[in-house]
């Protein structure tokens, strides 16, 4: 079976929140670092350890978040912002921009997925996702096809 959506146009502001969400549920360990500085209160009482750890807290996050924010702008993931639509079968995800143009990418390629409440997000890298709301799926049967191959390939638990 393949499941044909409707065009989609991926926002720039959902891209920044869901990519930048994405990569910080995938490095978590970050915080053990923030903990680490502030622990240093207890060797010497300064509050200079919490100071210290906040200003790396914002500047890790202002890192990414310009990281995403540019990838928003550059010629080479514009396709990403444009009106796409999606053939999905068990082999495969067809991105297609037009009838004739479309990119093939295997399941192999994308590294985790998750089921949302309104939408099914695929990770193919930190800086490409492939967003899908319900509501470009036809029918909840091919919505749950697709959960069910996301399932079967090992992207969601």
């Amino acid at each position: 079976m393949i499941v044909k959506t409707k065009k989609y146009k991926l926002e720039s502001s959902t891209y920044i929140k869901m990519a930048l969400i994405s990569v910080l549920k995938q490095q978590w360990w970050v915080s053990l670092i923030v903990l680490a500085i502030c622990a240093g209160y207890l060797w010497i009482d300064n509050v200079w350890w919490f100071i210290g750890a906040g200003i790396g807290v914002v500047l890790y996050l202002l890192f990414w978040l310009i990281q995403f924010a540019g990838v928003t702008q550059l010629d080479q993931t514009k396709m990403l912002f444009e009106k796409l639509a999606y053939e999905i079968s068990s082999q495969q995800v067809l991105i297609k921009l037009n009838n004739k143009q479309g990119m093939p990418l295997k399941w192999d390629q994308i590294k985790r997925g998750k089921i949302g409440k309104n939408y099914l997000l695929l990770v193919v890298n930190k800086a490409q996702i492939i967003h899908l709301p319900f509501k470009v799926f036809n029918s909840d049967n091919e919505r749950k096809f697709v959960e069910s191959i996301m399932k079967r390939k090992g992207l969601v638990k």
